[in-house]
């Protein structure tokens, strides 16, 4: 199929503004069919959940219709989707239920890599408990984190283990379907942050071994909530703390209150988009998100490879990304400039590339970079040509002052 980034950028309004958006690791611009699936939700009756008024069941449908669109988009099971506020409020969520089965002497595995949103829930609720927290690092000089890495921590006391499909600071993806293979030997649960991992990578869960994936639907053009994906026989064992009339079937279990349906609406008309960059395709959604990533995939990889030939020209500049497997991410400092006075020369020219370590603390740290991080470079399905000639051309210049 041909990738019209032309056409696509169309159909962003915000695009229209002339930023050259490198951003989408932080959260993407909104297509006008998500806009309008969010207006449309709220235009019509909408009431909670039920079957016998116009709200009622307009409710009901969206709910249905975004739960089957988020196992299609994730190769998941549409019992184990659930939605929540944000991917850090599930993560927090999960870990209080799941932490009511783990004692003193259970061994919980983090990893240096990632978000804090997937290290400091478990971290604190193993204190809780009095369970031990091991760290898996990851080689600073590559950004790699392999399975040695992981099995290095684990043993028969492990309980979970908390990993990143894809590193939102460094873009690194480690191998998680071999990494499942040694954590389920060890009789662990294996929870995946793949917030940035899903926005440029067509998920599968089973083929990954997940049993929970998290990610947020406005990394890719969806609106600002949370899903975490389960395995359905695994989210039947927990208890989560919960209104007494409130069900108790699963996924409704887990969403502690009214869903926010036009937001819902709008992450179903956002995995549809995506499907839709696929028009020569036919078959089920499904089948058609395989080609639609695909090209998107051949799309990021092409600009990302203009941005880090560029970047590696330029003396004064050192790239953090260097894994083997990793996403259209790069993460840069400057020998004699400080990267938030870059971010701000780029902001004045409409370049909006941000400086900071994004919640990845302890991925900056082990980088030797502290707190403060570098800058961030990420591109998203609609960057375009004409995007990483204005980056390049500005960071040329900034270096120059």
């Amino acid at each position: 199929m041909t990738y019209d980034v032309s056409a696509i950028r169309a159909r962003f309004p915000a695009l229209a503004a002339g930023i050259a958006h490198f951003d989408g690791p932080g959260g993407t611009q909104t297509p006008r069919p998500v806009i309008d699936a969010i207006s449309d939700a709220l235009a019509r009756p909408l009431s909670n959940r039920g079957s016998l008024v116009p709200g009622e069941r307009n409710a009901d449908a969206i709910v249905t219709d975004a739960r089957q669109a988020m196992a299609d988009l994730l190769g998941a099971q549409p019992s184990g989707i659930v939605f929540g506020r944000s991917a850090t409020q599930l993560a927090y969520d999960v870990s209080r239920a799941l932490a009511k089965t783990w004692s003193s002497g259970d061994d919980i595995v983090v990893t240096r890599l990632d978000h804090d949103a997937n290290i400091r829930p478990w971290v604190q609720a193993a204190e809780r408990v009095g369970a031990t927290v091991r760290w898996a690092e990851f080689d600073p000089a590559t950004g790699d984190l392999t399975p040695e890495h992981v099995r290095a921590v684990l043993s028969d006391r492990t309980r979970l283990v908390a990993i990143t499909a894809a590193s939102n600071l460094i873009g690194t993806r480690p191998a998680i379907a071999e990494i499942a293979g040694d954590v389920h030997r060890a009789g662990a649960l294996l929870y995946v942050d793949g917030v940035h991992y899903t926005a440029h990578t067509l998920v599968d869960v089973e083929r990954l071994g997940a049993d929970f994936f998290a990610c947020s639907p406005y990394k890719f053009l969806g609106p600002h909530h949370g899903v975490v994906a389960v395995r359905p026989e695994v989210l039947d064992t927990l208890r989560p703390d919960k209104l007494l009339p409130s069900t108790d079937v699963i996924p409704e279990r887990f969403e502690l209150g009214t869903l926010p349906y036009e937001l819902l609406a709008g992450t179903r008309a956002a995995v549809d988009f995506l499907a839709d960059l696929a028009p020569e395709t036919a078959g089920s959604r499904r089948d058609r998100l395989m080609a639609a990533y695909a090209a998107i995939t051949e799309h990021e990889d092409r600009l990302c490879s203009r941005v880090d030939n560029g970047l590696s020209a330029l003396d004064e500049v050192t790239i953090y990304s260097r894994a083997s497997e990793r996403t259209p991410t790069l993460l840069v400092t400057f020998a004699n400039h400080d990267t938030r006075d870059a971010y701000r020369f780029l902001a004045a020219r409409d370049i909006h590339a941000p400086s900071g370590s994004f919640y990845a603390l302890e991925a900056s740290r082990w980088l030797g970079l502290g707190d403060s991080g570098g800058l961030r470079i990420g591109l998203a399905a609609y960057s375009n040509d004409d995007d990483v000639d204005r980056l390049l051309a500005g960071i040329a210049e900034f270096l120059r002052n």
